[in-house]
Parts: C-alpha cells; sequence; structure tokens
C-alpha cells in the first residue's frame, strides 16, 4: 500500500522569515490603488497613459503608487520611445493577485464568500 509523500515542514525561523516577506506583499496590496494597478498589470505589460485610462487614477497619485511597487520589487519597467511600460516582477504577488481575483472578479455579480 502506498502512501502519500511526507510534505517537509519548515522551521520557525524559516517561517519567521516567510511571513515577514508575506506581511509587506499583504501591506502593499492593502492599499486600494495599489491593488487595482497590480490588477492591471497582471493582465500584461501596459503603458503608463492606459494605465491611467484604465484604473481613472490621476497621473500625480498613479506615478506615487508605481514608485511604492518599483520599490517593493513588485513592478519592473521598460522605456519604448517616449513611453513606460510596466509588468509584473513578483511571481508571489501574480499568485495572490490570481486569488483575488477568482474570490472578488470571476464571479461577475455574486458576492465574496460570507457577504
Amino acid at each position: 500500500m502506498s502512501s502519500a509523500p511526507e510534505v517537509e515542514i519548515p522551521s520557525v525561523d524559516a517561517m519567521r522569515r516567510n511571513s515577514a516577506q508575506a506581511g509587506a506583499l499583504l501591506k502593499t496590496l492593502g492599499n486600494p490603488d495599489r491593488l487595482l494597478i497590480l490588477c492591471q498589470i497582471n493582465r500584461g505589460e501596459i503603458c503608463v497613459g492606459d494605465l491611467e485610462a484604465s484604473t481613472g487614477i490621476g497621473q500625480p497619485t498613479l506615478s506615487q503608487q508605481l514608485t511604492v511597487l518599483r520599490a517593493q520589487g513588485l513592478v519592473k519597467t521598460r522605456r519604448g520611445g517616449k513611453r513606460m511600460y510596466y509588468s509584473l516582477a513578483s511571481p508571489a504577488a501574480s499568485a495572490v493577485l490570481l486569488t483575488l481575483y477568482q474570490i472578488y472578479c470571476h464571479g461577475g455579480n455574486d458576492p465574496p464568500p460570507g457577504e
């Protein structure tokens, strides 16, 4: 009879380091503007002008939030002529965004569970 492979449980120190990283990501995602920006960027590379148009976030706020996202290592940039393009740089952020999308956006008008 075969049994399921054992899952290695990380040490408390490893979990503490990982929880600090997870907490930093969740703190960054806790801002509604940053979350909306990341949701748009998670769809694919996008220039600042298109990002402003799709989110409705004005240029000063958009620039400020993109600076935070770059500093946290969540997005990367590419210059194309006079335009600056943003794309997601964090697989962890992408996974969290996908989960949030499935809970809050995918169901159309269905409220999230528990509401």
